[in-house]
Formats: structure tokens, C-alpha cells, sequence
């Protein structure tokens, strides 16, 4: 499947949230590599990610494509089902993408009754995003292969792989993302469908 990434810039209307820019940020040096040379164990470490992430979205994939979505859609449905009543400010800041870009991903989420839009009772010119119980299930789904190999992986690790593993990726996240992206994450999961309002 192809990857739909949406790409990054700065948004423009009502709905517009502050933007780091598109282009690529200099990555931090832990330790100088010889030359320009990068070392091996960080090469490995490069390709295990192409591997692993490679893996990782393969069974999301397959389940999409029987819908016509890609992995656009994903993101944008596995945002809005764990941050019901998400704006769409907050989700273009999550994602980095313009507005443009989310509009028809988010167009087609809806039109296919996966995502309700509704007006913001305090700002008619918010939108809230939520999913419907169409939207969960396949959020469910989505997210059920993904959770599997990441509780194998931790089960491999041992006791303390999971922190470790969690303390990895908090600390791949550029350091002024981590406090934002920390209201996204380590929150409790959704109840299940059939007790979902």
C-alpha cells in the first residue's frame, strides 16, 4: 500500500494552530561520528526502524485498503477515537499537516460515517471531531494487530522493557514536542464498544 502521508506546512482560517516549519529540524548528536560516516549500530538502528515500522503497518494496511482508505485515514480516525471532542486545530497540530491536506482525509472519514463533525457550542466556527460507533470498531481494529506485536515485543524484553521501550520513543520526540505530545498519551483505553455512549 502506498503511504498517503500528508504532507507538513502552515494552515491558514479559524481553525489554524501554531506550526514548527516544514523544513527538517538538525537532528542532535549524542556522540560525533568519525567523519561523515555514521556509525553502524546507529545504520542498524536505521534500518531496524524501516523494518519494524514496515511490519508494524502491515495488517492496518490490509484492513484499509478493503476500505479504500490509507494510512492518512488511520491516523486522522485513531486521533479522533482516543480524543473524542478533538478540534481540528488540535488535530492538524498532531499530525503537522495543513488544513488542506486534512480536509479530504477527513471528508471521506466522514462521508463514509466513520467521524461526525459537530459546531463548537462556544465558537460556531469550531469543528469537534468524534468517532461514530462505525469509526470505533474499525479504530478497534485497526489498533488490535499493532497492540499485539507491541505487547509480544515487550513480553520478549522482560520486566523492564516496556519503560525502557517507552523512554526510547519520549526521548526520539524533538524535546519541545514532548509536553504536548504527553496530553495525547499514557491515558487509559477506551471502553469497549458495547459500552460506549
Amino acid at each position: 500500500m502506498v503511504d498517503d502521508t500528508l504532507e507538513a506546512a502552515t494552515p491558514a482560517g479559524p481553525d489554524a494552530a501554531p506550526r514548527r516549519p516544514a523544513a527538517p529540524r538538525a537532528a542532535p548528536r549524542a556522540a560525533p561520528a568519525r567523519g561523515d560516516t555514521p556509525s553502524s549500530a546507529f545504520l542498524e538502528m536505521l534500518e531496524l526502524f524501516f523494518f519494524a515500522y514496515r511490519d508494524f503497518v502491515a495488517d492496518p494496511d490490509a484492513i484499509l485498503s478493503r476500505y479504500g482508505f490509507g494510512r492518512a485515514h488511520h491516523r486522522v480516525l485513531h486521533f479522533v477515537d482516543r480524543n473524542p471532542g478533538l478540534s481540528v486545530a488540535e488535530l492538524l497540530d498532531i499530525l503537522k499537516i495543513t488544513k488542506q491536506s486534512l480536509a479530504r482525509v477527513l471528508k471521506e472519514l466522514v462521508e463514509t460515517g466513520h467521524i461526525e463533525s459537530r459546531t463548537g457550542s462556544t465558537d460556531r466556527r469550531q469543528r469537534l471531531l468524534y468517532a461514530t460507533d462505525k469509526g470505533r470498531a474499525l479504530a478497534r481494529s485497526l489498533s488490535l494487530p499493532q497492540i499485539g506485536r507491541i505487547a509480544a515485543a515487550f513480553q520478549a524484553l522482560g520486566p523492564d522493557g516496556a519503560a525502557r521501550a517507552r523512554e526510547f520513543l519520549r526521548l526520539m520526540i524533538d524535546a519541545d514536542e514532548r509536553p504536548r505530545v504527553s496530553r495525547y498519551t499514557n491515558r487509559p483505553a477506551p471502553p469497549p464498544l458495547d459500552e460506549t455512549p
